[in-house]
């Protein structure tokens, strides 16, 4: 069964890969760069390309996100995905998915994050975040319906919402939160915790920690300049990116419109 780790992008969908994949995919809980590998994205075009699913075209891939989940699932072990897609009918279904963590971040910083990261205006980031975009495999929409699309597993007992700001800031609580969600999804009534790899794992994951990492082995996910070919750092500002020091009023008060109840939902505004 999935697990997914959905998110709108530069959210901590990363950061919260990283802490599952050196807590379940390493002997000791320390983390380095090819542990990820073990926690692909979905929609992955290799995935469908093994089925001969031509991925230019986009409602034959859609159509075949069930029956290539269907195949994942034939393993009886949890399979964790990412994915930057908001939910719909055809995404995925009870029967393909355990459970959903949600990863949100302040609107107003991860527009700043994500401009700086796809090379892009901060007008046309707000253009982005503001309509949606999808490119045939990932259908991203704007960051409200995102963020709403993925409450609907709420009803079922199989959502979590995780604050990026939170996870910045207490770690361990968060990532004990998200352990214990795991426990209850697969109907465990002990919780057992390897308190050694978790200590690991707290401490290897940290944004400094993985900003060393990405300096001395570099990042595979992080883009290039277009323009001058240079690599752009994956792991930048983390908890230091400041918007109310670096954000045009203007986009302020845009992104505050378009997304004021989700903001108040959340504590933002």
């Amino acid at each position: 069964m999935i697990v997914w780790l959905a998110s709108y992008p530069k959210s901590g969908n990363t950061f919260v890969r990283s802490m599952l994949a050196s807590y379940f995919f390493s002997k000791d809980g320390f983390y380095d760069f090819s542990l990820i590998k073990n926690i692909k994205q979905f929609p992955h075009g290799g995935l469908f390309q093994k089925l001969g699913i031509d991925l230019n075209n986009h409602a034959e891939v859609i159509r075949n996100y069930i029956k290539v989940q269907d195949i994942i699932n034939k393993s009886e072990s949890i399979q964790f995905f990412k994915t930057h897609s908001f939910f719909f009918e055809k995404f995925t279904n009870l029967d393909n998915t355990l459970g959903v963590i949600y990863i949100v971040r302040d609107p107003r910083n991860v527009i700043i994050s994500f401009s700086n990261f796809m090379n892009m205006s901060i007008e046309e980031t707000l253009k982005f975040m503001t309509k949606g975009k999808g490119d045939g495999l990932s259908w991203i929409e704007s960051w409200s319906t995102n963020y709403n699309s993925w409450k609907i597993f709420k009803k079922h007992q199989k959502y979590l919402l995780i604050k990026y700001e939170d996870l910045i800031q207490k770690p361990d609580a968060i990532f004990l939160e998200i352990l214990e969600f795991l426990f209850k999804l697969q109907n465990k009534s002990k919780i057992v915790i390897d308190e050694n790899k978790f200590k690991n794992t707290i401490k290897s994951t940290s944004f400094e920690n993985l900003q060393k990492l990405e300096k001395e082995k570099g990042f595979p996910e992080a883009h290039k300049d277009q323009n001058t070919g240079k690599i752009i750092p994956f792991f930048s500002l983390g908890s230091k990116r400041d918007w109310t020091k670096s954000l045009d009023k203007n986009i302020i008060v845009e992104l505050e419109k378009n997304f004021n109840q989700e903001m108040k939902e959340l504590g933002y505004l």
